[in-house]
């Protein structure tokens, strides 16, 4: 499965027309973009467990981690 036909958490991304990271990838450089998803795995490892309630971030982590992998893997147009 794509990473863009999946979601950690809810809908609120796979609802919308355009999900926020296909507008960063669209405007920004591939290393730019890397740089976006590579922070982001940071952040979800970096917190996960710390959010009362919330249980989901190393998932996100991952699912970033396959966007990462899916871009690394692509040509950039």
């Amino acid at each position: 499965m794509a990473a863009n036909d999946h979601q950690v958490g809810g809908t609120h991304y796979k609802d919308m027309k355009i999900q926020p990271w296909e507008v960063m990838e669209a405007v920004l450089t591939q290393e730019e973009f890397i740089g976006f998803l590579k922070g982001s795995i940071i952040k979800y490892c970096m917190r996960d467990g710390l959010k009362d309630g919330a249980n989901d971030d190393a998932e996100k982590a991952l699912h970033y981690r396959a966007k990462l992998k899916e871009v690394q893997s692509t040509p950039w147009d």
